[in-house]
């Protein structure tokens, strides 16, 4: 899987990068190797959020729309 990354450079130094395809998906690094290897493992925790169903004959429902 590809997911596109924006890298800023940090005014104090470093950068930090956010994930357009994850909302609140964003990490930071000294320098670029270690920014990769910390929006890898962002990326991963944003993943792997575990989400509970609703439970059948609740009010809540999933809908998927397409954007």
């Amino acid at each position: 899987m590809n997911i596109k990354v924006i890298v800023h450079e940090a005014e104090e130094g470093g950068y930090w990068a956010e994930v357009p395809a994850l909302p609140g998906c964003a990490t930071q690094g000294e320098n670029m190797d270690e920014l990769l290897r910390n929006v890898r493992e962002a990326i991963e925790a944003c993943l792997s959020v575990d989400v509970t169903t609703p439970a059948p004959g609740g009010k809540e429902r999933i809908v998927e729309i397409a954007v």
